[in-house]
């Protein structure tokens, strides 16, 4: 966002909206330097993005122009070294991996890199309901019986303090390769690559874990002389993406490059998760894998052998891909409808106040008949609407309940759950994602911790549901004179959302039509131009508008193409609404 805009408030039904007030003139200014329509242009401006070498670079910049090189990554020569010093002497190494989906893509990239060079390397996925999360002393256990001389863990790690000093014991060396948040210390493993590290020199911060892995692989590869796979880059965008990592600096140019190549050169892996999720165009977008693709990757890691999902991703074995595609797509669907039913009980139990979402500022509930695979995803739901900092947790029959947390921006989970290690067993994560461990006897307790905590470092104005505006614009702006501009802001994701637009005093062609009980659809009318909108979870924006159906109204839009039987069609995403009353 850009600091020296200033920002006017619009109360609309669900979100405060910060629309801007920028400088037509430097606004128009982008608008005929780079022939794109007045709202991208203003969305540029809107974001900070306003000196023409910026513009130039987030525009047209490619990978190899911002590549950061992977030596500057703590350890990461190191690691190197020892990857080599395997190979040459047949060192069996084993990577162990994560069941989520930058979990899965980090093993199978690791497992299609080191394959070609001759390792003699294997891999393990932890089971999610037996084995939990990260690396376990059993497991270090159980791979120096197996003769395993390296391990290297990928998405995880960095908090795996007592798997480390077995390692040590057992004369593994042990790699870690991470992108969540240390502690206060780190594990005494033989090298640790994770650029959080307050002494780790590599400029840019928030790589996915796969970033990670990709990055150590990359320095491999160019010390041995090779070239990378291409599958590489496919793995890489999947687990980047999903992974929910800011889509800006390196992150933003590898996701760009990885489009470029999916679009070009589909495996049968992603065509089959195509096919699942009904995407149908030529060219995927990174909104496209975030909400079609991703969801059914995080499926694999419900799998009964999460070690399937690797060899899906992997794509060496057609059978596996078609078979595990299959169970995919049941799987994804099982967990909409697990998700649904979790949602809708904790909904519940907020409108009958059991759970005090006026009072309290953190959701905090627990239920031995949730899935830990399913909670973050609800958790997830549930800040979205209400704005509230979430903890949902499985509660396990053994005294000890898992949970995963999701926050909003004022409130940092990490430092929130650092302050209250005293109570919980084991957690890590990032600011606004994390994972606990806690018995079950001091949830409460945990809970009545973090609302004082919270409370003291917040306000009450930071628990509204905020949007900014990226542009304001008319009706007859959404064309495909705007698609196309705005394709050179992608990918879209955190950091780099869709753009958002302001549309002034539109009325209703017709009543608005309610769909599933939860979707309204309408046509709204200005200066001549009728266009189709669309509010998806939003049933109560149906009786506003029957009962306001003669008024104007402002929307808070986004703009999307609709493809359908061949043909496509511009709609707009309703965000939000707002009546002069409201």
């Amino acid at each position: 966002m850009n600091a020296a805009i200033t920002f006017e408030h619009v109360q609309g039904q669900k979100y405060k909206w910060l629309v801007p007030t920028i400088d037509q003139s430097r606004i128009l200014q982008v608008s005929t330097t780079y022939s794109l329509c007045v709202p991208v242009a203003s969305t540029l401006v809107t974001r900070g993005i306003e000196s023409s070498e910026n513009i130039d670079s987030f525009l047209f910049g490619t990978y190899d122009e911002l590549k950061y090189h992977p030596s500057l990554l703590k350890d990461a020569n190191k690691a190197v070294d020892r990857i080599i010093r395997a190979i040459e002497n047949g060192d069996k190494i084993l990577v162990f991996g994560d069941y989520d989906v930058d979990g899965i893509t980090s093993s199978a990239l690791m497992m299609i890199c080191l394959i070609p060079l001759g390792a003699r390397v294997n891999y393990h996925v932890p089971h999610r309901a037996r084995d939990g999360y990260g690396l376990s002393v059993k497991v270090v256990e159980k791979a120096a019986a197996s003769g395993y001389k390296v391990l290297i863990t990928v998405d995880n790690g960095i908090t795996a303090f007592a798997p480390a000093q077995r390692a040590l014991q057992l004369g593994i060396d042990l790699i870690i390769t991470d992108h969540h948040r240390p502690h206060d210390h780190i594990p005494e493993a033989y090298a640790v690559i994770d650029p959080l590290q307050h002494d780790c020199l590599y400029p840019f911060k928030m790589l996915a874990g796969v970033g990670v892995s990709f990055k150590v692989l990359s320095l491999l590869y160019e010390r041995l002389g090779k070239t990378l796979p291409a599958k590489a880059y496919e793995l890489m965008l999947l687990g980047t993406v999903a992974d929910v990592v800011p889509l800006i600096d390196e992150n933003r140019l590898w996701v760009r490059h990885g489009l470029s190549y999916v679009n070009k050169v589909q495996s049968l892996s992603f065509a089959t998760l195509k096919a699942n999720g009904n995407v149908s165009k030529e060219r995927v977008s990174s909104t496209d894998i975030g909400f079609c693709l991703a969801p059914q990757i995080n499926a694999l890691g419900r799998l009964e052998d999460p070690r399937q999902g690797v060899q899906f991703l992997m794509g060496s074995d057609p059978d596996i891909i078609v078979r595990t595609g299959q169970v995919l797509k049941e799987l994804n669907q099982a967990r909409k409808e697990i998700e649904k039913s979790i949602f809708s009980t904790i909904k519940g139990h907020i409108e009958q106040r059991i759970i005090d979402i006026e009072n309290r500022n953190i959701v905090v509930a627990s239920s031995d008949q949730w899935p830990t695979g399913v909670i973050g995803l609800v958790a997830s739901r549930i800040v979205s609407l209400y704005h509230k900092p979430t903890i949902l947790l499985h509660t396990t029959d053994y005294g000890i309940s898992k949970g995963s947390c999701r926050s909003i921006g004022a409130v940092n989970m990490f430092d929130a759950l650092s302050s209250a290690a005293h109570l919980i067993e084991q957690f890590g994560g990032h600011s606004q994602a994390a994972g606990l461990s806690i018995k079950t006897e001091n949830v409460v307790a945990l809970s009545d911790y973090l609302h004082e905590h919270i409370s003291k470092n917040t306000v009450p104005s930071d628990f509204v549901a905020r949007i900014t505006i990226d542009a304001q614009a008319q009706l007859a702006d959404f064309s495909q004179k705007m698609v196309h501009d705005l394709a050179y802001l992608e990918p879209f994701g955190h950091q780099n959302s869709v753009p958002t637009f302001y549309v002034k005093n539109v009325t209703l062609v017709s009543p608005p039509t309610l769909l599933k009980d939860a979707h309204v659809k309408c046509m709204i009318f200005d200066q001549g131009v009728i266009k189709p909108l669309i509010f998806f979870n939003r049933p109560e924006i149906y009786e506003k508008l029957l009962i306001n159906q003669d008024k104007a109204f402002d929307v808070a839009v986004q703009i999307t193409e609709n493809h359908w039987n061949g043909r496509i069609s511009i709609e707009l995403i309703g965000v939000d609404i707002a009546w002069a009353t409201t």
